[in-house]
Order: structure tokens, then sequence, then C-alpha cells
């Protein structure tokens, strides 16, 4: 029988439900066998949760936008099997710009399947998400420098490079020494709504320019609603993790040069996580404040801390350095607009200037008329109105 006679099935992009978590979970577990990849991991945890209770799915698919913002994920089936999937996330409060967070493929698929037209399906899960949410104006994305195959995915749908983020790793023993120092902060206050003025503006003078307009963070996106901080209450109670905030206030200039976001594992059951903002003026907080940290890191149970730093901040990972911590992975911060340009098709400097400008020439040469005053500009004009409102003024005169 010939097959190419048969009919091919198309590929169908959709939501993900409940019947595809398994295969979801068994595609994640096969890739983590290969590489060690912490996204592949926090996706598998929530997958593995959704499975565990069937009503929390479909509850969280009802909740507001505000609390559901890490579990937007979008399958390619064909022929009944999940050939790829994509999960994204809004990354502000008014959700004008979305994270990219990873995209897997089903290399265990043959060739026909991988190969959608002129499309690969990676290619037509990313155009999904551009299509499918609207409010989206800039996309952003890491990715390892090592992997050129997702790399070249996602330059080949128009994202650029904007910086690149080192991620670092603090082992038990460099996190022991830091916790022998006294952390010696006397102006370290504890986060509130009350504060987020104050954190927006140091989160603005620490990003350039071209990053912070990006992320497109304004004063809501360091606020905590109380729906955000009970949702994050029962995520942290389900996954045994602790969240502490803080900030370092000067009081002279009534701003803040510091802050960091310290995420615990109760149960040392995976890396500690610390998220850094420092004023570029006063760099000399880095020590104080992995000080305060590894001191508060002492009482948990022991495990290492992931710290991330940019090519932007070299003050940052000279410390690291100086310290012993070790470079763990690589990433490429890319972003991508929905306005994306496309490459001209034809260079500027072989537009011939005279085709450029051959519309705007006259059809024909201009005729010379002879000009004649506006009755307005001209008061002794006879027909002017103002020539026979001044002759009335002058016989009442008289």
């Amino acid at each position: 029988m010939n097959t190419s006679t048969l009919p091919k099935s198309s590929l169908k992009i959709r939501g993900v439900q409940y019947r595809d978590l398994s295969a979801i979970a068994s595609l994640l577990q096969e890739r983590l066998s290969l590489e060690n990849n912490y996204r592949f991991a926090s996706l598998l945890e929530q997958v593995q949760k959704y499975q565990s209770c069937y009503g929390l799915l479909q509850f969280s698919q009802m909740l507001p936008s505000s609390w559901n913002r890490d579990f937007y994920v979008y399958v390619a089936e064909k022929d009944g099997q999940i050939q790829g999937l994509i999960q994204v996330a809004p990354f502000n409060q008014n959700r004008s710009t979305w994270k990219v967070e990873l995209v897997i493929i089903n290399h265990n698929t043959s060739l026909s399947h991988l190969l959608i037209g002129n499309c690969s399906i990676g290619s037509q899960l990313l155009r999904y998400c551009f299509e499918k949410i609207w409010e989206a104006r800039t996309w952003i994305l890491e990715v390892n420098i090592n992997e050129k195959s997702t790399l070249g995915l996602y330059r080949e749908n128009g994202f650029s490079p904007l910086a690149q983020i080192t991620n670092w790793q603090c082992d038990g023993e460099v996190l022991a020494k830091l916790a022998q120092k006294e952390p010696s902060l006397p102006n370290l206050l504890p986060v509130s709504n009350a504060d987020s003025r104050l954190l927006y503006q140091l989160d603005c003078v620490s990003l350039p320019p071209t990053i912070r307009q990006v992320f497109d963070l304004h004063l809501e996106d360091f606020k905590t609603s109380f729906l955000a901080y009970v949702s994050q209450a029962i995520k942290s109670f389900w996954s045994k993790e602790e969240t502490i905030k803080a900030y370092v206030f000067e009081p002279q200039r009534k701003a803040a040069i510091g802050y960091f976001q310290l995420t615990l594992s109760q149960n040392g059951a995976k890396p500690h996580e610390a998220n850094l903002t420092v004023h570029p003026a006063y760099t000399w907080l880095y020590p104080k404040l992995l000080t305060q940290m590894a001191s508060v890191i002492e009482r948990f149970p022991s495990q290492c801390l992931l710290v991330s730093s940019g090519d932007y901040q070299p003050e940052r990972e000279e410390y690291l350095e100086k310290i012993g911590a070790t470079r763990v992975e690589q990433n490429l911060l890319m972003s991508r607009s929905v306005w994306h340009k496309l490459r001209e098709s034809k260079p500027l400097e072989s537009l011939n200037l005279q085709e450029v400008l051959q519309g705007l020439k006259p059809s024909r040469p201009a005729i010379p008329t002879h000009w004649q005053p506006s009755p307005i500009e001209n008061p002794i004009y006879p027909s002017s109105p103002l020539h026979h409102q001044s002759d009335e003024q002058k016989k009442g005169e008289k």
C-alpha cells in the first residue's frame, strides 16, 4: 500500500489537560535523565502535584490571573501523541511582558512528525503563544549558551540577546565561612507594601535602560495583594519553603540601597535561592548582604545557595569569585517584541534616489499667475468690508 496516498494528520496545539499530565511527566523524566535542568525539575514537580490531585488542576484554571501565574502550558498533539510542549508565564503585573520558561520537543518521534510544513514544532508552539496571548508586547527568555539547537530556534523566531546571566552556587563551606562574620547592617528592614516605592526606585537605578524597558516593571509589581499573599502562603506550605525579604535603608538620602529575597528549603530537598539587588553606588554591600543571608541559612538544613548575576554587574561577579562560588550555568537573556522588524529585502544603499523621488515630481511645469492681494489684508481694496466699516466710522465722527 502506498503510504503517500494516506491523509496526513495535522498538528494541533491546545492547552494542557489532565490526560496529558502522565505523558508530560514521562517526557520530563526522560529529559532529566539526560541533563540536569532545574526548569524541567520545577515543571515536573508541578505536574506531579496536579497528578496527585485532579481537582487542584481544575481549581487553578478557575483562579484569577494574579493567582495562576506559573502553569500556562500548551501542548502540540499529533496522531494522539504529545509531540512537544511550551510553558510561559507573565513577567509583570500588567502582563505586558511574558517569559518563555521552556520549550520541549519529543525527539523519539519520527522526522516527519518533527517537521510540519516549513516550520518545526518548536516554532509553531512559539507562534501559537505569540498569537494567543494578545496582551503580551514583549517576550523574554533565558537559554543556556551550550544549547545550540534551542538557541537557534529562538533566534529563528526573532529573539535577540540582551545580556549574559551567570548562575552561581555557594556550597556549605562557603556559607559557613560567611556565617562566622558579623553582617553589621543596622538599617536592614523587613519588606512591606509601604516600601514598594523605595524598591521600585532601587530596581530602576540598578538595571540598564534597555533591560528596564523590556521588563516594564511598575510600582504595582513591588506590592503584594492579599490574594497573592494567600496564594504564596499555600504554595510555600505545599513545597515546604519559606521566603524572607529585607532591604537596606539609607536614612540620609531616604532611599533603599540594597534588597534580597531568600527562598529557603525547610526540608533540604532542593537548594536555597537568593534574588539580590544592590545600588550601583553601594557595591560594598555585597559582602554584608551575603553574610546576612548565610547567617539566616545556618538555621535551616544544610544546602547550597544559588545566586545569579549579569554581565552588567562586574562587582558582584568579582566578589562571588573571591569567596569561592562556582559557576554552574551561563545563560543568555533574550527578548522579542511583537512588533518584530523584518529584515529589509533590499539594502538602503542600493536604492536609487531618483526612483524614490520620482512620484514627488510635478506632472507639468508650473504656470505663473498674477498675484492679487487679499481683501482682508488690504484695507484700501474697494470691496473690503473693513473699508466700508472705516468710512462709516468717519461719518459718525463728523
